[in-house]
């Protein structure tokens, strides 16, 4: 059979060219690329999610709940016990990953014809799904500290009249998080241009030094907030992503998602996590003192580092970042190497992660300056 590439098929215009998405995977001592929770699920929740899985299995020749009105409801109780903001079942939707919430968005309030807005560098999710969704993608301004410039936003967004604005707090890939202020002064300009949907990725926010931005759904209609329980919850092999919003953006989502697209044992996993959330949120915080501790040594070290409010951490500046990601793995470390000219990003591991992630650095440092 002769040698067939993806643009030798009639692939639509907007795909060709293009990469999937992901990181590479090595087996290297200590991983530290893709910004998983390093700490395993305890044994109790391991036990609850074997129960409850047992439970859903002996009615698995039926189709799960479509609307996952349980789910739905404890994800609800969780948002508001830990934000303090009243969010009711109506105002949550449950989907298979937050990459799917962010597909489903798109194919309710995007697609040909229409665009979507980001400020790169971002979650790169955020432009592969919109072209995989026939939407326009148009690549918005940051400032040289990874900042969003808010003048080159609000100018950006009155030109274009974007149909969907991403804004990624905090951002990945470099942990910065967005003043409210500037997520509302954003949210004002796009309505301006043309009422248009805000949706702000909270993937990280567990991690923050600040609050959730649930408060601000209050009258505003077309923002959207967007999470996950691959980090927090330590639950990436789970894939479960959700939105808190409007119940009317509820109900447009389900103009589009697919029948019975949230398997019964999803939910019943997803289910049995959340009741561990107390546990789940302690691994957090141990997280976070490692985050800010690698922020810490990083700069002592000798390094620049965009502040994190993520579970990872990004530092240069290197004359040639790849070769300093090859250096670090040469070292049994696998960071990320994004593509950010100069930079890297760590992922906050387990304590002895980070110390091998250290003296790899440390040891680069001197290489480098020797």
């Amino acid at each position: 059979m002769s040698d067939v590439r993806i643009d030798d098929l009639p692939v639509r215009d907007e795909l060709r060219g293009k990469s999937p998405y992901g990181a590479p995977q090595l087996d290297v001592p200590v991983r530290l690329n893709t910004n998983e929770n390093p700490y395993p699920l305890p044994e109790p929740l391991v036990e609850r999610i074997t129960e409850r899985v047992r439970e859903a299995a002996r009615n698995l020749n039926r189709y799960p709940d479509r609307d996952a009105v349980e789910l739905r409801t404890k994800l609800a109780e969780y948002l508001t016990d830990t934000s303090g903001h009243e969010v009711g079942v109506a105002n949550v939707w449950a989907a298979n990953g937050s990459n799917e919430v962010i597909q489903q968005l798109l194919q309710t309030f995007g697609g040909p014809g229409r665009t979507a807005i980001g400020f790169e560098p971002s979650y790169s999710m955020h432009a592969l799904i919109s072209r995989g969704t026939g939407t326009g993608w148009i690549s918005g301004p940051r400032n040289e500290d990874f900042t969003i410039d808010l003048a080159a936003a609000e100018k950006a967004i009155a030109e274009h009249r974007p149909d969907v604005v991403f804004i990624t707090t905090p951002n990945n890939p470099t942990g910065n998080a967005v003043p409210p202020e500037t997520v509302l002064a954003l949210y004002e300009a796009a309505q301006a241009a043309k009422p248009s949907m805000v949706v702000v990725d909270e993937a990280y926010i567990e991690f923050s030094h600040g609050d959730s931005l649930l408060p601000l759904l209050d009258g505003r209609p077309n923002l959207v907030i967007s999470r996950t329980m691959s980090k927090a919850f330590g639950a990436a092999g789970l894939r479960l992503g959700y939105l808190a919003a409007h119940p009317a953006v509820v109900d447009a989502v389900q103009l589009v998602r697919l029948p019975y697209h949230l398997s019964a044992v999803t939910q019943a996993t997803a289910l049995a996590a959340l009741e561990h959330t107390g546990t789940l949120l302690g691994y957090v915080e141990q997280l976070k003192a490692e985050r800010d501790r690698l922020v810490t040594e990083l700069r002592e070290i000798g390094y620049e580092v965009t502040a994190s409010d993520a579970n990872f951490v990004q530092f240069g500046r290197f004359a040639d970042s790849h070769e300093a990601w090859r250096k670090i793995l040469d070292r049994g470390v696998l960071v990320r190497d994004n593509g950010v000219p100069g930079w890297l990003r760590v992922t906050a591991g387990t304590p002895e992660e980070n110390d091998a992630f250290l003296d790899a650095v440390r040891a680069l440092k001197k290489e480098q300056s020797s």
